[in-house]
């Protein structure tokens, strides 16, 4: 299986969470999942996974949703990476990001963690920082408001106007990042819009 990639979404479980910016990062799994019409399964390591193919002939795809929370996203991360024998070079965690601004995308592989308690258990469970990231940009939250409760708040209407914009290009970035690798991705997403 030398060339399956995972790409985890991150986010809560429960419908309670599933509108809110911390679970953009599963925004764009189901964005991948809808694409290939491939439905979601539980699997053994407390996911809900869809297997399926970037096209047919190329890559295979585990697309995965923790059911854990976000803080201990890990467990379910790694012990799909284990199942799947994916090195972590061939995982891409896809996530919700505070320092960035709303609807944008920074792509990454490595480093630290930023504060971000989901990607930290990623880390941690997997035994490397080294695994590639898509973080998509929800901007700080306006005026005093604590982070950690903008994160579980859903997004305001007029985000949501952009969001499926945001949530494609996610899923695009995720696409090409298996296709031509990150350095492309990067080129084309981290450019300015027209």
């Amino acid at each position: 299986m030398a060339d399956t990639w995972l790409i985890v979404g991150l986010g809560n479980p429960g419908p309670r969470y599933e509108a809110t910016r911390h679970n953009v990062g599963q925004m764009v799994i189901d964005e991948l999942a809808a694409r290939r019409g491939e439905p979601f399964k539980q699997h053994k390591a407390n996911a809900r996974v869809a297997e399926t193919w970037l096209r047919p002939g190329a890559a295979k795809l585990v697309l995965a949703k923790p059911n854990s929370f976000m803080n201990v996203s890990g467990g379910p991360a790694a012990n799909l990476a284990r199942f799947y024998g994916t090195a972590p070079d061939r995982v891409i965690v896809v996530h919700d990001e505070l320092d960035i601004p709303f609807d944008t995308l920074r792509l990454k592989a490595g480093g630290g963690h930023g504060g971000h308690n989901g990607v930290r258990d990623v880390a941690k469970a997997l035994g490397t920082a080294d695994f590639l990231r898509v973080r998509v940009g929800i901007g700080r939250p306006p005026g005093r408001q604590d982070p950690a409760d903008w994160v579980l708040d859903p997004f305001s209407a007029t985000d949501r106007q952009t969001l499926p914009i945001l949530i494609s290009d996610a899923a695009d970035a995720v696409e090409q990042i298996v296709e031509d690798g990150l350095v492309a991705a990067q080129q084309r997403h981290h450019a300015p819009k027209a």
